[in-house]
This record gives structure tokens, sequence and C-alpha cells, in this order.
């Protein structure tokens, strides 16, 4: 898992949405964050810099959701979750996997990370 920037973020690599809105969730991420297949994954809005969302499952929160849940939906055995309506993606969409809190996998779709990201073609697809 590299890092973009001395200081920055990890990062997994380039997840591409689906044409059913369905993202794969990177086997590093998945192994990492303790997903399994058949739980169940809180989306929760991503910051106004970054956009996105990020993914939990509920035993990982320890912090009221308020505003911030979007959705939620159902990890499957092959990694793949779809993403909410609520979230703001469309198929064929890249995002960036990014190491967020130990709470939650991030997702973003714009601003720093994500133009550090563009400038490395090593990164891998999923």
């Amino acid at each position: 898992m590299p890092r973009l920037a001395k200081g920055g973020k990890w990062v997994y690599g380039w997840i591409v949405v689906g044409p059913q809105r369905e993202i794969t969730i990177p086997p590093e991420a998945h192994r990492e964050y303790g997903f399994q297949a058949g739980d169940q994954a809180i989306f929760l809005q991503g910051s106004r810099r970054s956009g996105g969302f990020s993914i939990a499952i509920p035993t990982q929160m320890t912090i009221s959701l308020g505003k911030r849940a979007l959705g939620q939906s159902r990890i499957g055995e092959d990694g793949q979750v779809v993403v909410p309506t609520e979230a703001d993606v469309r198929p064929g969409d890249r995002l960036v996997a990014v190491r967020g809190s130990r709470h939650a996998l991030g997702f973003v779709a714009r601003g720093p990370i994500y133009e550090a990201a563009v400038g490395h073609p090593e990164l891998e697809v999923f």
C-alpha cells in the first residue's frame, strides 16, 4: 500500500464504480478493517474537501453517526458492496480508497489526495 506523499495518507488504489453502483473493497482493506461477507456496511458522508464517503461496520463505530450517515448495504462474498443512491457517485466514477480512521475506510472523490493519486499510475485499480 503506497503513501502518496511523505507524511500523507496511505492509499489502497483506485476504485471504479460499476454499472449497478457497486464497488470492490480492496482485499488489503478488507482484511485490515475486518470486513466479512454478509456484514452490514454503513456509508458515511465524506468531507467537503475530499467528497466521496467512508464505509464502516457497526461493530467498529464508536461515534454517533448523526447527519453523516448516507445509507447502508451488505458486503458480498466477492468483497463488493452497492453504494446507496444518497452517495454522490455514478457508474464509471473513479475514487481513491484511503486508509481513514481505524473505524472507517475512506473513498475520496476530489481534492489534494485525489490529485496526488492521479500522478501515480502504479496504483492498482479495483
